[in-house]
């Protein structure tokens, strides 16, 4: 049944996103927070097929602070992005530079307002991605970052780079780490049903050495990732 489900959430995902795609082409030549809306309406579209479809809800947990605050969130399946444009308003989230290139969704996202980074370009990056912060910042923005840069499993080791370190310092501000078990029920092309759970735990005050700082963001998110993971793991329900 959860394959069937993953089909049927898979073409309305595809369906949806076709019309609303195209729908929204001229927005990005109007007011960047009307591409904003439209990004937020296609999250939350994707989250109630998600739940009406494959039967995966999703709790939020924590407090949302307004306003430029850096998030710092785990990363273990494209609901997480979903989640960050929907839950935290007009956010700017650090992606990686390929994904500007997609057609229709890369220039949608860049249109919203996303700082893309270059992986591959070392030191210039982490300066042109404090650079792009700042501005964000002075504007009013939050700013999302994926501390290990890439998707990782339940359970799988740890990867945290420098580059949230680097914003953190850059910055000068409190750091929200973001805590969540996606990746038990949005396990690639499967959906399976149960309840998503985000934690926005508490904020890391600013001023932290750069050591000190990675130490606590690494130990506040996975232990708090692995607590949701257990409990995701005694509510998932197999079909």
């Amino acid at each position: 049944m959860t394959a069937v489900r993953s089909v049927l959430y898979m073409l309305f995902f595809v369906a949806f996103s076709a019309v609303m795609f195209i729908v929204v082409l001229p927005l990005l030549v109007l007011p960047r927070m009307m591409m904003v809306r439209a990004s937020q309406t296609w999250s939350r579209a994707m989250f109630w097929g998600l739940k009406v479809i494959a039967g995966c809800g999703y709790e939020v947990r924590g407090d949302i602070p307004k306003g430029p605050h850096l998030f710092a969130a785990k990363h273990m399946s494209m609901w997480d992005t979903l989640a960050l444009f929907a839950l935290i308003d007009d956010v700017c989230i650090v992606v990686k530079r390929e994904l500007i290139s997609i057609p229709f969704y890369g220039w949608y996202i860049n249109r919203a307002g996303v700082i893309a980074v270059d992986r591959k370009a070392g030191a210039s990056a982490l300066r042109q991605m404090a650079a792009e912060a700042k501005a964000v910042f002075a504007s009013g923005r939050a700013v999302a970052i994926f501390p290990e840069g890439t998707r990782k499993k339940p359970g799988a080791a740890t990867d945290y780079k420098p580059g949230v370190a680097g914003l953190y310092a850059q910055l000068g501000v409190s750091c929200v780490p973001v805590a969540l078990n996606s990746g038990q029920f949005w396990t690639g092309f499967l959906k399976r049903p149960g309840t998503i759970v985000i934690e926005f735990l508490p904020p890391i005050p600013a001023g932290l050495k750069r050591r000190e700082f990675m130490r606590e963001l690494e130990q506040r998110i996975e232990t708090a990732t692995t607590a949701l993971v257990a409990e995701g793991s005694r509510t998932l329900r197999q079909d």
